[in-house]
């Protein structure tokens, strides 16, 4: 039996056994935690290619259980924390009883990007959209900045139930869209294949340390950003 064919498979059932823990807690309106799991089941994603690719045990299987795992991590849990957002936003409003419903609209967006991207042979080494566990941190991180800041204007905007459903539809959006981003996973550990990576890396941290948690919102604004600048100045060079 072939142990090391298995280890990628059983970092992405991590994933998926981080974004289930993070949705419980997400039912329990603990954002920190469901935060936290979330970022962990991120961290497994991240490398269980890695992983694959340095053990040489790529195969369609694993790239089936990644999309699954993902599905639920960066999928299911943002959807269900706008739905829970949205619940609170309208406060018991009866002409809004099924708005928060529409939250889910995440994870539908979510769904077809993920299918998309199996399919896609332009995203093998960059994306096209932004990819599902960067909206996922994104949402997750609206209601923790709902709770730890001090500034009237973002309060108001994170509880206005018509602000968050335009977030909900842009953030389909965006999932899907035709921008080309580049490609958060590390294939080699070193610095000339990755320095954009790293670079992004660095100045995300930075970011963490001013801002805190609105500084999550700002690196998947950044993210986007810097692709836009890569690719106009890959396109002036072409």
């Amino acid at each position: 039996m072939n142990i090391k064919k298995h280890i990628p498979n059983l970092i992405t059932l991590l994933n998926l056994f981080s974004g289930c823990i993070a949705l419980v807690y997400a039912s329990e309106e603990n954002f920190e935690m469901a935060f936290f799991f979330v970022c962990l089941g991120i961290f497994f994603d991240f490398f269980d290619g890695f992983f694959a690719r340095l053990l040489n045990v790529s195969s369609p299987l694993g790239l089936q259980l990644d999309s699954l795992a993902d599905m639920v991590t960066s999928g299911v849990v943002p959807g269900f924390v706008m739905f829970k957002m949205l619940t609170n936003s309208v406060n018991s409003d009866p002409s809004l009883i099924y708005l928060p419903y529409l939250g889910f609209i995440i994870t539908l967006g979510s769904c077809y990007r993920l299918a998309n991207f199996n399919i896609d042979t332009r995203q093998t080494d960059s994306f096209i959209g932004l990819p599902t566990p960067a909206n996922a941190i994104f949402i997750l991180s609206l209601p923790l900045i709902l709770k730890n800041t001090d500034s009237l204007i973002l309060l108001e905007l994170l509880t206005n139930c018509w602000v968050l459903l335009i977030v909900t539809l842009v953030s389909a959006f965006i999932l899907n869209a035709e921008i080309p981003l580049f490609a958060l996973k590390i294939k080699k550990f070193n610095f000339k294949d990755n320095a954009l990576q790293i670079v992004f890396l660095l100045i995300s941290l930075l970011l963490l340390i001013v801002f805190k948690f609105s500084g999550v919102a700002l690196i998947i604004v950044f993210y986007v950003m810097l692709s836009v600048i890569m690719n106009l100045i890959k396109g002036k060079k072409a």
